[in-house]
């Protein structure tokens, strides 16, 4: 916990990764999903790789077939004012759907370079590299925002993210700020061990689930699984884990009593904040 608690996180999950950070008041959004249960087609952009070298295919295959077994727990109208949205990535209709894409309108938005792109004209959407930090005044508060390396589909860019603000204070025994940490998609990489170089996390929050996709090379993982959670979360010394996106969809193998045995077994349940979709939990 920070060394002198300055600061509030009030923790609130609507849907797989889709969030409320309300940080002193100021409310961030994750990963807009906003649609029903239901089955629908992923379209995949191809055109950036190599089908006959890198995939063994002469045409591109078919969409990838996803469903979601439940509705979120909160629609459009039930949101508090959102003050920024954090997006991970913005060409994967689980992340951000036609109802989500609705409130980028006029926001300011943080999401990957390619994202940044696609979404113009928006004039407040900024694209982050992977280590890049930004500041940017929000609800009256500065922040800084820092993308994240990730490793989600073979191809295609995702960010996570690393917020910090003044009220969060130093951590006593690092000497280092003290952040939030926001995962994104992705599967455990080693190059996630720097975030513990830059700042101390209070929170991390983790898209896992152990997400699958059948591809014609065989099936791939693109999210973490529990084992992968608690390797991160250890080697980026974090207070608090915040585990979401492991329920409703077709593509999660993962499950909340999957977790908890994970969990359990590691012995790092003392550091897990389990929440219930539409219900705000105080993290800290």
């Amino acid at each position: 916990m920070p060394s002198s608690p300055k600061t509030s996180l009030i923790f609130t999950h609507v849907t797989t990764a889709t969030a409320i950070l309300k940080i002193d008041g100021i409310n961030f959004l994750t990963d807009p999903y906003f649609g029903d249960a239901g089955t629908f087609e992923q379209e995949i952009d191809w055109s950036k790789v190599r089908l006959k070298e890198d995939f063994g295919l002469d045409e591109a295959p078919p969409p990838v077939q996803l469903s979601i077994s439940k509705a979120p727990a909160m629609k459009l109208h039930d949101l508090p004012p959102i003050d920024a949205v954090l997006l991970s990535h913005e060409d994967h209709y689980d992340n951000l759907d036609p109802e989500g894409r609705r409130l980028l309108d006029g926001r300011r938005v943080f999401t990957t370079m390619d994202g940044a792109k696609n979404l113009q004209p928006r004039p407040a959407v900024v694209g982050l590299k992977p280590w890049e930090t930004v500041t940017s005044i929000i609800g009256g508060k500065e922040f800084r925002i820092t993308g994240t390396p990730c490793k989600h589909f073979p191809f295609g860019e995702v960010t996570g993210f690393i917020l910090e603000t003044d009220s969060f204070g130093i951590h006593e025994a690092s000497g280092k700020p003290n952040a939030i940490y926001f995962s994104g998609d992705t599967v455990y990489i080693d190059e996630l061990k720097k975030i513990k170089d830059r700042v101390h996390v209070m929170a991390a929050i983790l898209n896992l689930g152990n997400a699958m996709v059948e591809f014609p090379i065989g099936p791939i993982q693109i999210t973490m699984d529990g084992k992968q959670a608690v390797q991160l979360v250890r080697d980026i010394g974090a207070d608090v884990m915040v585990p979401m996106h492991f329920e409703e969809w077709g593509h999660f193998t993962e499950h909340g009593e999957d977790l908890v045995k994970v969990f359990e077994e590691a012995g790092i349940m003392d550091r897990v904040c389990w929440t219930t979709p539409g219900v705000p939990k105080t993290v800290y």
